[in-house]
């Protein structure tokens, strides 16, 4: 079996763990289901293993991801001598709820995302991971002997795998994330029906589907990209919340390499859902005040001008990217 180069860390964490009383978890704003999944599946593998412990969960609510859980919500008061743990996000002005977070007593950073922002007492960062519920699983499994986790913990943890793979289609999705998974669903829960309520949409998002295939431009380099203006989302009874089921359609598209979906804010600006199948853009994100992944990204456009930016850098990087396939053939 190949060594866990991240023992020492773990065992770190989980002796803070059990020595504080009261334990915060945050997670990153405009949360996804591994976002909400590794936050709540851990509150449950916490709460469950230390029912004497004060758990909570902070953050803003998702409507869209109200199949999962809702926050606790901590009182400012809670964070005095607290331990806060953050998970899924790399750069510290993305937690939700960073005002509140060095009122606490120490600072636990969990992450899958490249390395970029050091900003916890204690940091496990593991960008080999599938996602952040893949490293709250390995935890639970790397100390089983002490650690209980729930039925609803699992089905959390189980989502927020199953979100940031789609579906273990990506190609983060290793050896490891399998047996992972496996162990998920040795609980009582039923997988099938979880997936089931992440794949469905509602009949507008449906519509918003259909118009994104039938708008979506595509440049003779493989480049997508979409606008979707205020305007447009409330014909359809929409918000930015509900567009997260559309980011990965253009990549089903033959011939689409990287693509934007665009998405207008209310106060006019452009909130930037960037994915690639080949080309790395993270950088690119970086760039435009964003990050994340090599081939899934976000990131902010003032206007249309910064918009047209991006896609001209995501031009270069495609045409990069084929000139290399090009030599290794």
């Amino acid at each position: 079996m190949q060594e866990d180069k991240f023992y020492e860390v773990k065992k770190e964490i989980l002796k803070e763990i059990e020595k504080n009383e009261t334990i915060i978890i945050h997670r990153h704003q405009r949360p996804d289901p591994d976002a909400i999944g590794s936050q709540v599946g851990l509150a449950e593998l916490i709460q469950t293993s230390y029912p004497d412990k004060k758990v909570y969960t902070a953050g803003v609510d998702i409507r869209t991801l109200d199949f999962l859980s809702k926050m606790n919500h901590p009182s400012l008061e809670d964070y005095d001598d607290a331990l806060v743990i953050i998970l899924d996000t790399a750069n510290a002005p993305r937690i939700d709820g960073k005002e509140a977070i060095f009122h606490g007593e120490k600072i636990i950073k969990i992450d899958h995302h490249p390395d970029e922002d050091s900003y916890g007492d204690i940091e496990w960062v593991d960008p080999s991971a599938s996602s952040t519920s893949e490293l709250i699983t390995d935890f639970w499994v790397s100390f089983s002997d002490k650690l209980s986790l729930s039925d609803k913990g699992a089905r959390h943890l189980y989502a927020g795998m199953v979100g940031d793979t789609n579906r273990f289609l990506y190609r983060g999705t290793s050896p490891k994330t399998m047996r992972l998974a496996a162990e998920l669903m040795e609980k009582d829960f039923s997988h099938t029906k979880l997936n089931e309520t992440m794949n469905e949409m509602s009949p507008e998002v449906a519509k918003l589907t259909a118009y994104i295939y039938e708008h979506l431009e595509v440049s003779e380099n493989g480049v997508g990209s979409v606008i979707l203006t205020d305007e447009l989302l409330d014909s359809f009874g929409l918000t930015d919340e509900d567009t997260h089921q559309i980011v990965s359609l253009p990549g089903s598209i033959q011939g689409v390499l990287n693509w934007g979906i665009f998405v207008q804010q209310e106060n006019g600006k452009f909130r930037c859902r960037l994915r690639s199948k080949g080309p790395v853009i993270n950088e690119i994100a970086k760039e435009h005040r964003g990050g994340g992944h090599p081939l899934a990204s976000g990131a902010n456009a003032e206007d249309m001008t910064e918009i047209n930016e991006i896609l001209a850098k995501f031009e270069l990087v495609a045409i990069e990217y084929k000139k290399n396939l090009k030599q290794l053939a």
